[in-house]
């Protein structure tokens, strides 16, 4: 299935991707009502595989020509594809086309930093160029949307804990990043994370590590890749993570970025995100997620 959010007024409704169109599920249950669904995505997230088969025998047995309820794509606000993660955490250096164009060795063990919600925004999204930086840099990233609670997970269990997957764009501020060791100013201001057409299932993608990327700015295609290029797998990651920390139904794990950031281009091409640049990137199956950046 493809979930989403719609953003009515700053809350994150429940939507559902049919041909048809979108599902808005806070209209549909009122006409419709459940016991078992709310139009919350995070109590889909949190009820795990029951909750997505009782989602998606809903949708198949609701009236999809109802205009009440279901809604022209091109019409809604986006809202985060997943709306309030219990973490989200970030693997840098991940792809080795990046390691290369960064000049960086191969990390021997996942590179780890966190972001947080404040960085969440949706697809179509405007995003304002915090005026503390003269560097912002996009970042096409597989997200990969934890299921069930995860602990001490061997690799060849670890995508059995996967709820879903979203595309995502890292935006970094390459002038706060490098400013110290800790990442954290550069990765975490607000709208650094947007997240998201859809949120897909986890059945809908049956090999995480084989999917194309892609980012395009103003028109012109910047990154282009495959996860295939990750240094550590999916599996790699939410098994290390694991052995860490407790990972949660809901948090979101950012895997990485492949070569063709502009941090990557030598100094004298190095052009970052300005006002009125258009950013889209793209997961093969996921959706193209796609914002304009604007002056603070």
């Amino acid at each position: 299935m493809k979930l989403l959010s719609i953003d009515k007024n700053g809350t994150y409704i429940l939507g559902v991707k049919t041909e048809e169109g979108i599902i808005d599920m806070e209209e549909a249950l009122k006409e419709v009502p459940s016991q078992d669904l709310t139009s919350d995505v995070m109590d889909v997230i949190r009820g795990g595989q029951e909750r997505l088969a009782s989602l998606q025998n809903y949708i198949n047995n609701l009236d999809r020509s109802n205009k009440t309820y279901v809604l022209n794509e091109e019409t809604i606000e986006w809202g985060p594809s997943v709306t309030r993660p219990n973490k989200i955490i970030c693997v840098g250096l991940n792809y080795r086309k990046h390691a290369d164009e960064t000049n960086a060795p191969y990390p021997k063990m996942p590179i780890l930093f966190n972001k947080f919600n404040n960085t969440l925004t949706g697809h179509k999204k405007d995003i304002a160029i915090p005026k503390v930086t003269d560097k912002l840099d996009y970042e096409v990233e597989l997200a990969v949307i934890i299921g069930k609670k995860a602990k001490y997970v061997s690799e060849d269990e670890a995508l059995n804990y996967v709820f879903g997957y979203s595309t995502s764009n890292d935006l970094s501020a390459r002038d706060l990043q490098l400013k110290t060791p800790q990442w954290l100013p550069g990765k975490s201001c607000d709208d650094f994370s947007p997240l998201g057409p859809y949120l897909v299932s986890a059945d809908e993608v049956r090999e995480p590590n084989n999917l194309s990327l892609k980012t395009i700015v103003n028109g012109e295609v910047r990154q282009e890749s495959n996860t295939s290029d990750m240094i550590f797998s999916c599996a790699e990651i939410i098994s290390y993570i694991s052995d860490h920390m407790t990972l949660e139904p809901g948090d979101i794990i950012l895997t990485g970025t492949p070569e063709g950031v502009v941090l990557g281009y030598p100094e004298e091409k190095q052009v970052y995100l300005k006002p009125g640049d258009v950013v889209t990137v793209e997961v093969e199956n996921l959706g193209k997620l796609e914002n304009k950046f604007k002056k603070e």
